[in-house]
């Protein structure tokens, strides 16, 4: 038993010794490495899946040590707790210390103050009184004490630089705020995207049901969301000529508070690094990209436009790809009316080159759009119960003959095509769609305060430098009074000399010459 408590008491003191906090801090920070440099299941399942394919072996084994869920990883919260409590025990007992130095007086002067680093003597006509209240003026702003000694001779302890350690406790618990603001905004956050296309189409924060993906925090439920709408009227994007995106602007309106008991909008300029701060909220403009326009006149003369979002698979260029899935009108059978659905799948080119029959984008506006499609007619499965992406159809109904494909064609703006039994489908143009982030993290204002802090305590610890001071007045024998005084840099001694030298100059020489004045 005895051996037990040996050993927790030594782990504890090495678990909160500064040295393991700050091994802990750098672990931490070397943990965070692989959330900026791997795609995050997160943030981009799809791209964790590539890369989890195009790498093996390397790829699973990184998938199993959950390095695409870094944050959300056990290690990762490992460290974390770790470092939390490893600075909640070392910083405990250091400010006790702090707060029981602060009260105590400075120490006693040294009998032999020539064995103090710095040093300095001379002898002066001044009395010891005359002496240590001169130095009392010279050395205010610090924190003194004066005594009296045995022999006669009179002393003062001065020390200064107590910011140095207030500095630190302010950069360590600041940072300890970090770690618990960070923790409180991962519990009571929360993050969704949203598509919104950009010819009014509107958004409101009112569900989860609402956004496209969302991420709660570990005690967001999605039932309490802060209410606010948004419509987006307009999107405007500027590119360079080598197709870099040099803009993107969305003018939208918003309604938030009182303005959805009266239906007022107020207009804003949502741009990328101008985010919508609105009801404790934030809205950012994360990118965009764009909805093709089909008409399908079915062959009883009925008409149905679709417009459905496709998916940039081209950064650059923005060429997309996507699936438009239309129902035919007038099929009361609800089988019949499966067995008739069509799905319009392929490449979308905002700027279109051809190259034989491939179709390509050369720039990323919509200068001259096309479409490279294929016409699937049968059972898509959206009935099935089962979730089903929008940007593509079931290859399983494909390869279970539900599915068949019936034509493939590429159409420019305005042209169409006509299927087998008379079903006419047009390309009319494209639109914009918007991707919009809402973001909610009650702690954000307390991030930024503690982070200043850190700075500001970090730039307080190195700048102050803790030193210690003495004088000592004592009567010689020869009537004429010895002043000595010694310093002590309690800290890095550099730059302290050519302070304690002026400090000794004014304390013992001006005194000297003073005292001459006085004589003559």
């Amino acid at each position: 038993m005895r051996a037990l408590l040996a050993f927790l008491r030594n782990t504890w003191r090495g678990l909160t010794a500064m040295r393991t906090a700050l091994t802990l801090l750098f672990l931490l920070a070397l943990g965070a490495m692989p959330g900026a440099l791997l795609p995050q299941r997160s943030l981009n399942s799809f791209k964790v899946d590539e890369y989890i394919a195009d790498n093996g072996w390397w790829g699973r084994l990184l998938d199993r040590l959950q390095f695409f869920d870094v944050y959300a990883s056990f290690w990762f919260s490992a460290i974390y707790v770790l470092l939390f409590v490893s600075l909640v025990g070392c910083l405990l007992p250091r400010t006790w210390e702090y707060f029981k130095q602060m009260r105590a007086k400075p120490v006693l002067t040294p009998r032999n103050l020539a064995r103090m680093p710095h040093h300095a003597s001379a002898d002066t006509t001044s009395s010891p009184e005359a002496v240590i209240e001169h130095a009392e003026r010279r050395l205010k702003g610090w924190r003194t004490v004066t005594r009296d000694e045995p022999d006669g001779a009179r002393t003062i302890s001065a020390e200064r630089g107590f910011l140095r350690e207030t500095g630190n406790l302010v950069f360590h618990f600041s940072l300890l705020g970090l770690l618990v603001a960070f923790a409180l905004g991962k519990m009571f956050g929360y993050e969704g995207q949203v598509i919104v296309q950009a010819n009014g189409g509107q958004f409101c924060n009112s569900g989860v049901y609402n956004y496209d993906t969302f991420r709660p925090g570990l005690r967001v439920d999605g039932t309490q969301l802060n209410q606010f709408c948004v419509r987006v009227d307009d999107f405007d994007a500027t590119f360079l000529h080598n197709g870099q995106a040099e803009s993107f602007r969305a003018d939208i309106h918003y309604q938030s508070g009182a303005d959805l008991e009266t239906g007022d909008w107020r207009p804003y300029p949502l741009e990328v690094n101008s985010p919508l701060r609105t009801a404790g909220d934030r809205l950012y403009l994360l990118g965009h990209g764009y909805t093709p326009l089909f008409t399908v006149t079915f062959p009883n003369g009925e008409t149905r436009t679709g417009a459905t979002q496709w998916r940039p698979v081209n950064q650059v260029t923005l060429a997309s790809e996507g699936a438009t899935k239309f129902d035919p009108p007038n099929v009361p059978d609800a089988e019949q009316r499966r067995k008739s659905q069509l799905a319009i799948t392929g490449l979308l080119a905002p700027t279109a080159v051809f190259q034989g029959e491939l179709l390509d984008s050369a720039f990323p506006a919509a200068n001259d759009p096309a479409v490279a499609i294929d016409v699937y007619r049968g059972d898509l499965g959206t009935d099935s119960g089962r979730g089903q992406s929008i940007f593509s159809i079931d290859q399983k109904m494909v390869q279970d003959g539900k599915l068949t494909k019936v034509v493939r064609q590429n159409l420019e703006q305005g042209e169409e095509l006509t299927l087998d039994d008379g079903t006419v489908i047009r390309f009319d143009g494209v639109r914009d769609w918007v991707s919009l982030q809402v973001s909610h993290d009650p702690t954000q204002v307390w991030v930024l305060v503690f982070s200043v802090l850190v700075i500001l305590g970090l730039a307080v610890s190195l700048s102050i430098k803790r030193r210690r001071v003495w004088v000592r007045a004592a009567p010689g024998e020869d009537g004429r009074t010895v002043v000595e005084v010694g310093g002590l840099a309690r800290t890095d001694q550099a730059g302290y000399g050519e302070e304690f030298t002026v400090l000794a100059r004014d304390l013992v020489i001006s005194r000297d010459l003073l005292a001459h004045k006085e004589e003559s």
